[in-house]
């Protein structure tokens, strides 16, 4: 079976530095075996993807958008492990939220960026519970939000 960062690199994916935070509090919290991560936007090296989903932006945006904010959340989980993603045992939660105008309604289908590059980079350990809300307004006007509950070693 291949390891998570070989199956980052087959996806042609590289890893960011994690994101430092913003305000007042911290990337991660370690309790235990479960790692909280603070919410990851859909920001990367040329900026990201910012605006309404559903009026600036259409789903296959909102996914893309997702799929940024999973690529930040692993990153970060890297760093939780001392850059051993092989200590992550499990994807618990997912809590996604997305920037959507007043007549977009496929809120889920836009987290499933992030849920689905968790499948595909974990495996079956990757599969997870989730919640999945649209937001009038997310921070510096990212079009995606999501925060994490993993387990790890």
């Amino acid at each position: 079976m291949s390891t998570p960062d070989e199956r980052l690199a087959a996806l042609g994916i590289t890893l960011p530095a994690p994101i430092a935070p913003v305000a007042n509090y911290v990337p991660f919290v370690r309790v235990g075996a479960l790692v909280h991560i603070s919410g990851q936007v859909s920001v990367d090296s040329a900026g990201g993807v910012r605006g309404v989903v559903g009026e600036d932006l259409d789903l296959a945006a909102g996914v893309a958008a997702a799929r940024l904010c999973a690529i930040n959340l692993i990153a970060q989980m890297r760093a939780a492990c001392d850059g051993d993603l092989g200590r992550m045992r499990r994807v618990v939660k997912l809590g996604g939220f997305v920037q959507a105008g007043p007549a977009f309604f496929d809120i889920p289908k836009v987290v499933n960026g992030c849920s689905d590059l968790m499948v595909e980079v974990f495996g079956d350990i990757g599969r997870h519970a989730r919640s999945a809300v649209g937001v009038y307004r997310l921070p510096l006007n990212f079009a995606v939000e999501v925060d994490a509950v993993f387990e790890a070693s």
